[in-house]
């Protein structure tokens, strides 16, 4: 996809469905979204009018796309099911508490190999995503990076 200013995010909101969290949680929210915002190429597949803005909530355990223009006019909804990110989510929580206490207590060498295993298992995440949307919205695999990265916030709880 060929990096163009209107290809990508300018806004993503998060319904009232997703419910609020710990203000330890919402600052991770936060953050996901806005490093997502600063740097990303995203366009629904067939529409080239944006920037875009993007919609999450939650339906039924699934994840529900909502995309508007930058004018607030609706472009596409995309409903993708959370099913096939549990375990992969999961496992990204578990490498992560790892890496934390790593962190306190283990040699660079072992805190090096835990962190390659937590970008693994993000990447396979963030590859997950994109699979999952091909077709649907063109994005390139920063963000969908940064994307997992968010889906993976909004799972937690804190």
């Amino acid at each position: 996809m060929t990096q163009d200013a209107t290809q990508r995010l300018c806004d993503v909101v998060l319904d009232e469905t997703i419910g609020r969290a710990t203000p330890d949680v919402e600052h991770e929210r936060a953050v996901a979204i806005f490093d997502l915002l600063e740097e990303n190429s995203f366009a629904p597949v067939g529409h080239r009018e944006g920037p875009y803005k993007l919609n999450l909530s939650l339906v039924d355990s699934k994840l529900v796309f909502s995309i508007l223009t930058g004018k607030d006019e609706p472009v596409a909804t995309h409903i993708l099911s959370l099913t096939p990110f549990r375990r992969i989510v999961k496992d990204y929580f578990m490498i992560c508490e790892s890496y934390y206490a790593a962190i306190r207590s283990s040699t660079p060498s072992q805190i090096e190999a835990i962190d390659m295993g937590r970008r693994g298992v993000h990447n396979e995440g963030s590859q997950t995503l994109k699979d999952r949307l091909e077709g649907k919205i063109e994005m390139d695999f920063d963000t969908a990076r940064r994307l997992f990265t968010l889906v993976c916030v909004l799972h937690w709880r804190g």
